[in-house]
Formats: structure tokens, sequence, C-alpha cells
């Protein structure tokens, strides 16, 4: 294991050293008592059954008997506390494990989000973590008390024949030797397996997710294949992992007889001048045999151990990057936020040189409508991404009244800032938390903002009025309702800036001409920034800032914009406008 994965393990298990230790004493004890049990057996056999006498120095069988019968019911009792403790501490393990993962991934930053595919995130959350939860019910459960065992025999066997252990013991370090050779292998497989098991679910679950553009474009047969390749290339990765299993214990199975037959080898030839009673004999086989057992159950549990230990790293690897973590508790908290925004000199790219934004200045004053305008491409959205600080620009500087906003408590930020997106995210929950989304917002002003977002009209017609619960990813409601609920979640987190980024796409005229109103009305003294490809519906605004290929080409109201011979908004707007009419 390398020190890096050593390290890892170790985070993992460092805050349950304590019951450790107890389990690893209890399993001490349990050690012991199946070391006695077959010693006991020997004693019966050489000193007791071999002289045809049931008593010996006022010692019956009957008591030996006794005696066994105690130590395997205490050895019972002893083991049950070491497997249920263990796979407590290990459900401890996973539960603080999965909620830690979850917290990164919630606090990571979108570019994070952006480059690791959401599949990717479910694996490491669900899957990944479950294959640590084996490593410690199924193998910590068992390792000290085999490691302890192990030790335990042949020490043993050392005192009652040194000469007949030698010759036993020859034998494990050819099973050492073979079982790191096969580990060796066995963890490049399991790695690429693993690997080829995340593609696989990555696909599954963005198979789930776009079920219906799969249907409306009739892939299912295409996607059917696809699904059939990667099951088999997983298929066909599992296949080394249970050659090298079944290869390993077919070979402990073999050593283990090998040795069963040396020591019956050398008693009958007196090898060495070995000469053992019957019981000793016995003892031997028994303590070779118990050698075996925690040798193969180790070896066995390789599969266990190396897919958990690809699980940590895997794990860690996100965990350990702190660069992509969000700094949500610092930063500056102002009393009031007006809504002053201003973009001096700002550079950005998502790629190294490919820049999305070139040199934009302009401003933004408190209670100012604005749109941006601009063909697919030309940075309006990545304005908007900004302002929220989703990414952090390269040069130049973002103001919100005259902070700049990579000193502001981002969780402020956003608080104080909102965004209605084209779609909309709807959570399986009730129309009602869907809208508080857990923040602790009033009944009346939910209603309040459902009736402002012309909402209240599809919401009094359902059965459960605001309480009734959505399908995943608001599947039960139609893409204009979708926006409507959005419009209400917005207005009743009430923010001092609104974004709109085609946020009325989906709604009909009646509708949208119903939220315009409520928009006009609640953004009377709030800043609020537009994008629209309609451009009938920022007429109104205050400014118009147009965007061609990350550079600011113009700026003005629509009859200052119109009012310019060739101008670009012009071109624009005449074409929007003859698309109507064809």
């Amino acid at each position: 294991m390398k020190n890096k994965t050593l390290s890892r393990v170790i985070k993992l298990v460092k805050p349950k050293t304590k019951p450790l230790i107890i389990i690893t004493i209890l399993a001490i004890m349990v050690s012991l008592i199946e070391i006695a049990k077959p010693y006991l057996i020997k004693i019966v056999i050489d000193d007791y059954l071999s002289y045809g006498i049931t008593t010996k120095e006022n010692i019956s069988i009957e008591m030996l008997g006794i005696i066994y019968i105690i130590i395997t019911l205490l050895g019972s009792l002893l083991y049950f506390a070491i497997t249920t403790s263990t796979s407590i501490i290990g459900e401890d393990v996973i539960y603080s494990l999965r909620n830690k993962l979850y917290k990164y991934i919630m606090n990571a930053n979108i570019p994070f989000h952006d480059k690791t595919p959401s599949g990717t995130l479910f694996v490491r959350t669900i899957s990944d973590v479950e294959d640590i939860s084996s490593l410690f019910k199924d193998v910590i459960t068992t390792f000290f008390k085999d490691a302890i065992m192990i030790i335990a025999l042949i020490v043993m066997m050392l005192l009652v024949d040194y000469r007949l252990s030698l010759i036993c013991l020859l034998l494990i370090p050819f099973v050492a030797a073979l079982s790191i050779a096969i580990t060796k292998i066995s963890r490049k497989v399991r790695e690429y397996s693993k690997k080829v098991k995340t593609d696989l679910n990555v696909f599954l679950a963005e198979s789930i997710y776009g079920a219906k553009i799969i249907k409306l474009f009739n892939r299912q047969n295409q996607k059917e294949k696809q699904c059939q390749t990667l099951c088999q290339k997983f298929y066909k990765s599992r296949i080394p992992t249970a050659f090298t299993n079944g290869f390993i214990v077919s070979f402990m199975i073999i050593f283990e007889n090998l040795g069963i037959s040396i020591i019956i080898w050398a008693c009958v030839y007196n090898f060495w001048n070995i000469n053992l009673d019957v019981g000793t004999i016995y003892l031997f086989i028994t303590y070779l045999k118990q050698i075996f057992e925690p040798i193969q159950r180790i070896v066995e549990n390789f599969e266990t151990i190396q897919e958990a230990i690809v699980s940590i790293n895997k794990i860690y690897d996100i965990l350990d990057k702190e660069k992509n973590l969000e700094n949500l508790e610092s930063g500056i908290i102002p009393n009031d936020l007006k809504g002053k925004i201003e973009f001096k000199n700002v550079w950005f790219s998502y790629k190294k040189d490919e820049w999305i934004l070139k040199n934009v200045s302009f401003t933004i004053n408190p209670g100012e409508s604005v749109a941006l305008v601009g063909k697919t491409g030309a940075g309006k959205t990545t304005i908007i991404n900004l302002i929220n600080r989703f990414y952090d620009i390269q040069k130049g500087q973002i103001l919100l009244d005259g902070i700049d906003i990579k000193e502001l408590n981002i969780k402020y930020l956003r608080k104080k800032v909102g965004m209605v997106l084209q779609k909309p995210f709807i959570f399986a929950n009730s129309i009602k938390d869907n809208i508080r989304l857990n923040d602790n917002i009033p009944d009346d002003i939910i209603k309040e903002s459902i009736a402002l977002a012309s909402a209240n009209n599809f919401i009094d017609r359902l059965p459960n009025g605001i309480n009734e619960i959505a399908y995943e990813r608001g599947s039960s409601f139609s893409a204009g309702e979708k926006q409507l609920l959005a419009f209400a979640r917005i207005f009743a987190h009430n923010p001092s800036v609104f974004i709109l980024d085609e946020a009325t796409a989906n709604i009909d005229t009646k509708t949208e001409a119903l939220i315009k109103k409520s928009i006009d009305k609640i953004s009377k003294n709030k800043t609020s920034i537009f994008i629209a490809h309609r451009l009938s519906t920022i007429v109104n605004v205050d400014k118009i800032i147009v965007l061609e290929n990350g550079k600011i080409v113009e700026k003005g109201n629509h009859n200052d914009l119109m009012s310019i011979e060739n101008g670009y908004y012009k071109k624009l707007y005449s074409a929007y406008y003859e698309g109507l009419v064809r």
C-alpha cells in the first residue's frame, strides 16, 4: 500500500482508535480460546482415552467437557461483541464520510461541477462509500482476530514441537509470496474495473435523465447497444478478478493438505526422531488448519480490500482538493445592498487564453433595468455567472455597491442576487417547499409571492394546493408552470438584484404580461438584469448593453440604439421583427 493511500486509511480509521483497541483486546481473548479448545481435546486423547481412564488427578473428562463448553460459549459471545461493534463503527465511519462528501459537493465551485459528471459523483457518494463499508464489516471485523490467531498458533506449535513446526511453517513463505504476487496483479485489475464501473454508472445516470430526448429521437436501440458494450466491458474486467480469487483459494487448499501430509509423513517415518502421541498429531493438524483458515480468509478478502482501497483513493482525490471549495463563511457582509453593479475592464475565459469577455466595462445603477443583448456565445450568460461569482475573473474588477465581489461573503452575495433561469429546477417536494427552499419564509409571504407570479390560477386547481408534491424535476408540471414557480420562488426571497435569463421564454403571452406587471412592481426600487432573445420584451428597459464576441459594441435605450444608422442592435431588432412577420 502506497504511503498516500495508507495515510488516507489512517485518516479514516483514526477517530475510532479507542474502540478498535478494545476490539483488538477482545480479539486476543477469542484467539486464546480458539487455541485452547483443540489443546483440551489433545489432553483428553493423550491423557485419558489412550489409557482408558475417565479421571486423572481428580479432574474428570466431564469437567474438561464443561470447561470446553464454557470457553466455547464465551468465545462466541466475544466474537458476537467484536462483529457487532465493528459493524457499528463501520456504519458510523460511512455515515461521517458520506456526509462529508456530500458537504464537499454542495460547497464545491461551479468549475468543479462543470468538469465532474454527476454520474461520477453518484458513484463516489453511493457505490464507493459502500465499498468502504464492506471493508469495515467484512474485513476489519476478522482482521485483528486473524492476525493475532496466526501469531499465537505459530508460537504454540513451536512450543509443542519446534522441529515439526519448522517443517510445516516452511510452507508459509510460499503462500505469502504467492499472495503478494497475485495482489499486485489484482490491484491493477480492480483499478481498471473500477474505472469501467464508473463509466457505466455515468452512462446509466445520463440515459435515465435524458430518457425523453432518447425517445424523441428514437435512439433507444443505439443506447441499448451502448449499454451492452459497457456492460460487456465491465463483465470482462471482472473475469480476471474471479480467476485470481479462485486461483489463490485453490492453492491455499493444496498447501493446507500438503502441510497435513508432511505432519503424517514425519510422524510415521520418525523424521528427525519425531515421535508424537495421537493427541499431539491431532493438535498439530488442527493448528495447521487454523493457521490456513485466517490466511485463506484474508486472501478471499483481497477483493474487498482492493475495492475499498480504490474507493478510498477515489473519494479522497476529491476531498483533498480544497481549491475546489468555495469559502462561504468569510467576506464582507454589508448592512444593506442598493444594487449598483460595475464591471471595470473585465477579461474572462473558461479555458486559458480563450477569452469569452474582452475588456468589458459598464455600470448599472441601483433600481435600473438593463438588458444584455447579443447573439449566442456573445457573453451574456457569462456576465450573470460572474455577478453571482460562479467563476472568478482573470483581469479587471467587478464591484457591487463599490465593493469588489471577491471581498463579499458569497452566501450574502447570492442571497441578494436573485436569478430565474430559462429551465428552472423543481425538487421532488411540495410546492411550498420548492418556493421556500428550507428558508424561514412565512406562509402568507409564500401565498403573496404565488399571486405576484400569477401562479395561483394553476396551483388552486391542484388537489393539495401549495402542499402538492411535485414529481422528480417537476415533470408533473408544464414548462410554463415550472417557470411560474421559479418566479414565485424569487419573489418570496426578495433579492436586491433580479436577473432573468430568458425567464419568460416558456410562458404564454397573456401570463407573460401579468408577470411583467409583477416584475415592474417588485423591481421598482431594485436592480433588474434581463437576457432575452425576444427583443420585444426589453424595449422599455432603462439601458440595453449590446455584446458581440465578448465585447460591448453599443449601449443605450431602445430608441437611442434604433436611431444609430447601420447599428448592430438595429440589425438584430430588424431581423427579429422580420422573423415575426414571416
